[in-house]
């Protein structure tokens, strides 16, 4: 609500001439913040002790940074029939940003899946957004897209790597106080964001961005990200059962594997974009409200599987679980005899349940 309410601000009063600059440098230093407060958050260490489960942390990151912009490549073939150029942009750029860690956390945990692979998972995939975003923007977008050329490199490295790096270094003197202020910091994380899109904005309505995006448009967008946020899903679950992960830990794939970051990617999206940064963010923001919808009601599914069947089997196929005998009787113990003993055996077995009595 308070992003769309942003959008609505820069519509009915965007900031133009003197104010647009001021909006600028704020937004500039706002995001140097952001990324000094991921630094400083972030530990180090916790994220090296997670590298016992290696697999699964490369897959959630084949799915990030392989798959998805797989898929936003062969998104090409829409351009213009169903997107224009600038949206495509924006929706290849979408496929390129790291995946979230707050709401992947969240929805493993309402899900009953594996929640310490998933915060490992997702601050894996954000330390490596923090390079790999920029590089395969470089490599995939081009200097035609947005106005982006990959001399923007050396903003990303001043305004994002930096500032990140400093937070590491500063982390242990200063973890104290931001575990204090948890919650002044958490306002300090939004209203970043918020100013961001608030400048973006700003500036597309400036450049005309509605003239650009008619409704047609905007709802074959939709549809086009409907189906991206499916495909992922689906991939990312039934991939890792393939692979042989257990149900804890697909879950913990699915979840991170298949989200983007609205946190990292907007931030990113104007120092790469600059003026055009309000059309490639549109995607990204359309995305990251569907996939919080979407994954809710999953997460939701999830966990009254697991309470309709706390015995799932490790792969999660219930057709497997019903060839099992429901309540199988284990096998009676044989007392220990002296040898050359002849074990009595009674010829009618008992019921469990009266074994268990």
């Amino acid at each position: 609500m308070a992003l769309l309410g942003t959008v609505g601000v820069a519509a009915l009063l965007p900031a133009r001439g003197a104010a647009a600059d001021v909006a600028d440098a704020g937004a500039t230093g706002a995001v140097a913040l952001l990324f000094f407060l991921y630094g400083a958050r972030l530990s180090a260490r916790e994220t090296l002790d997670g590298l016992r489960h290696w697999r699964l942390h490369l897959t959630v990151l084949g799915c990030t940074f392989l798959l998805f912009p797989l898929l936003g490549l062969a998104a090409r073939g829409l351009v213009p029939n169903l997107l224009t150029p600038p949206l495509y942009a924006g929706l290849l750029f979408l496929c390129l940003v790291p995946s979230t860690i707050q709401s992947s956390i969240a929805f493993t945990s309402i899900a009953r899946g594996n929640v310490p692979a998933a915060i490992c998972a997702g601050s894996f995939s954000s330390l490596a957004g923090i390079v790999l975003t920029p590089l395969l923007a470089a490599a995939l977008l081009g200097a035609d897209a947005g106005g982006f050329s990959p001399g923007s490199l050396a903003g990303i490295v001043v305004q994002l790597l930096l500032p990140f790096l400093l937070g590491q270094v500063l982390r242990r003197r200063i973890a104290a106080f931001l575990a204090r202020h948890k919650k002044v910091l958490g306002l300090v994380d939004r209203g970043s964001i918020l100013l961001v899109v608030y400048t973006a904005f700003s500036a597309g309505m400036a450049a005309g961005i509605w003239h650009q995006v008619s409704l047609p448009r905007l709802g074959a967008l939709l549809l086009v990200e409907a189906v991206l946020l499916a495909v992922m899903l689906l991939a990312s679950w039934y991939g890792a059962g393939r692979l042989g992960f257990d149900r804890a830990d697909r879950i913990a794939i699915q979840f991170a594997g298949s989200k983007k970051s609205l946190a990292a990617g907007l931030p990113m999206a104007s120092v790469l974009f600059g003026a055009q940064a309000s059309l490639a963010v549109l995607p990204l923001m359309l995305f990251h409200q569907m996939q919080l919808m979407v994954c809710a009601a999953l997460a939701r599914h999830r966990a009254r599987d697991a309470d309709r069947d706390p015995e799932r089997d490790a792969d999660g196929d219930p057709e497997r679980d019903a060839d099992r005998d429901p309540d199988p009787a284990p096998a009676p113990a044989v007392p220990q005899r002296a040898p050359g003993h002849v074990a009595e055996v009674s010829p009618t077995p008992q019921h469990p349940a009266a074994r268990a009595r």
